[in-house]
């Protein structure tokens, strides 16, 4: 497929999104787009299932509940996409750049995630359960919310339910979110051994910091022993 054959389908396609499908064509591809350049289109609702979408600049677009599913999208460039109720039901994004996407309610159901660029993306409500995540760079992502069952996360990676906060721990980084999601902090496990008594209560207020010795004890154990804060010692030698 040429460049003028898919700015024809991109151009249909924009006529059925603008006229509510009356009028125009919604793309309906299963065809090779390997290192196709589409940045920032339009593909919301698109039909690309079993598309060979590999090394494509995908980055910008709207991919809002697109089809996706069986994909070959290895390599290929979505950063910043919005890729909200997608299916990508056992896609492969192996290496793929999903660095800032949106990815709230999509369906990675068996999606090969292995050695992908997943920071800042936004995983709440995503299903990611039996997808593979080995490898995977989980930098600034909220690892709470999405459905995680059977999921290979990448190595060190620990997520810790039934407390105050729900803990994500990915590596040395270590985040703490409300369950509402109102509140969270993402930082170095040394970084949260350091904290001053005004850092945690600016954080969550008295929540925070009566939760603050408690998740301590859980960097410990996950991520080594280390030192307390001696504002935190002297408090606990005047109990």
């Amino acid at each position: 497929m040429n460049s003028n054959e898919m700015n024809k389908i991109l151009e249909q396609h924009k006529i059925w999104l603008t006229s509510n499908g009356k009028n125009g064509c919604q793309i309906e591809l299963a065809a090779d787009l390997s290192y196709r350049k589409i940045i920032a289109a339009d593909l919301r609702c698109a039909g690309l299932m079993d598309c060979n979408l590999s090394h494509a600049k995908l980055s910008y677009s709207n991919l809002k509940g697109a089809g996706l599913c069986f994909c070959n999208l290895i390599n290929a460039n979505l950063r910043y996409a919005n890729l909200s109720h997608a299916n990508m039901y056992r896609a492969n994004l192996q290496s793929a750049n999903l660095r800032g996407a949106d990815l709230r309610g999509a369906d990675l159901n068996t999606a090969d995630l292995r050695g992908a660029d997943l920071s800042n993306a936004d995983l709440r409500g995503a299903d990611l359960s039996n997808a593979d995540l080995r490898g995977v760079n989980l930098r600034d992502v909220d690892l709470s919310c999405p459905n995680l069952n059977g999921t290979k996360l990448p190595e060190s990676t620990f997520i810790i339910l039934g407390q105050k906060y729900i803990i994500s721990i990915y590596g040395d980084y270590v985040r703490a979110s409300s369950c509402a999601n109102t509140h969270y902090q993402n930082h170095l496990a040394s970084e949260w051994r350091q904290f001053s008594k005004q850092d945690i209560l600016d954080m969550d207020g008295e929540d925070s910091l009566k939760f603050y010795p408690r998740l301590l004890d859980i960097i410990d154990f996950y991520c080594g022993k280390g030192e307390r804060p001696e504002w935190l010692k002297a408090q606990n030698n005047d109990l």
